[in-house]
């Protein structure tokens, strides 16, 4: 079974006197320079000028300096910046200013994995990776509480490596919702497998085929939108409170037997090798290149493909019907 470390199996000394530079003042930037800084560590922020992720950072009290100028004087430099992005900046800002001895922090394994960054032997290259967004680190630290992380190591030059990103990941929070143990092949291969085939695109396609079959077949599509859309939210916050059976404990006895006959049918062992072989396109870099590719011609498939999915019907009606729900924060985009 799986060691999971909380505050008390965490020392942070190992950070003391250290500069953590934090690349980035995104979502989980923001997030991780104020946890840290509120856990008493000595932090900076590089974001662009001009942005409104550096005003952010200005408001919040720290002064941005240039990932030049952020590698020369973090002795931890945490890159939180898109996966697509990371490569050309390290190479061009980071790589030239990052002096043996140092460490390499990353919230996600991509640029490891996939070789678009390859450190130096002689730095510590870690991994502290919170199992939520950055507003929900920052919130849950807030509130005396953690988001649970997955923290790695790949390269050891220090001896030290794993002690720096546990207290790292005590810093923001983590160790008191929970530190697991991985590596930067378990994290990368789960977490792009996760988004494409549940979280991201798995779920997307479901609500989008079974909203059209609905329309086709001459039903409303207010009532196709609150049945494959709205109520959605229900079943994943009782997965989130207690797993699928406590999902099934709570739903109708004609909702589960609904699920429990049907359910394989629409998931089936043809989508299960689909799954397999999604897998192997993560595992053996065909995803990546096929990514990395597209950023690298200016993203027009990207950018059509994106533009197609806010043309579907379902964000239309979407649209209409959360202004009516006066309890729901909509957001537009």
């Amino acid at each position: 079974m799986v060691e999971i470390l909380y505050d008390n199996d965490v020392n942070m000394d190992v950070l003391k006197d250290k500069t953590i530079a934090i690349i980035g003042y995104g979502s989980q930037g923001h997030a991780q320079a104020q946890n840290l800084r509120d856990s008493g560590l000595n932090v900076i922020v590089s974001e662009l000028e001009g942005t409104d992720n550096f005003d952010l950072a200005k408001k919040h009290g720290f002064e941005p300096v240039s990932a030049e100028v952020a590698a020369q004087k973090g002795d931890i430099i945490q890159i939180l910046l898109p996966d697509e992005l990371q490569g050309d900046i390290y190479s061009k800002f980071i790589e030239p200013n990052i002096s043996d001895g140092k460490a390499l922090l990353f919230s996600h394994g991509f640029n490891i994995r996939f070789k678009q960054i390859v450190p130096s032997k002689n730095i510590d290259v870690i991994m502290v990776a919170p199992k939520g967004p950055g507003h929900l680190v920052r919130s849950e630290y807030v509130k005396g509480g953690g988001v649970p992380v997955l923290v790695a190591v790949e390269n050891d030059a220090s001896g030290k490596a794993m002690e720096l990103a546990l207290a790292y990941a005590k810093g923001i929070g983590g160790t008191k919702g929970g530190a697991l143990k991985t590596t930067f092949p378990e994290e990368t291969e789960t977490d792009l497998f996760g988004e494409q085939v549940v979280l991201c695109g798995g779920v997307t396609a479901l609500v989008q085929k079974a909203f059209e079959v609905l329309i086709e077949e001459g039903y409303q599509p207010e009532i196709a939108y609150f049945e494959c859309m709205h109520e959605l939210k229900l079943i994943v916050d009782l997965f989130y409170q207690g797993g699928i059976n406590y999902m099934r404990y709570s739903v109708s006895n004609t909702a589960e037997y609904g699920d429990l006959t049907r359910g394989s049918r629409i998931i089936t062992d043809k989508t299960k090798e689909e799954m397999k072989k999604i897998l192997s396109e993560v595992k053996d870099g065909t995803f990546a290149k096929e990514w990395i590719d597209e950023c690298k011609s200016g993203k027009e498939n990207f950018k059509r493909m994106e533009d197609d999915g806010r043309k579907h019907p379902i964000e239309d009606v979407g649209r209409k019907l959360r202004k009516m729900m006066s309890w729901i924060d909509s957001k537009e985009v």
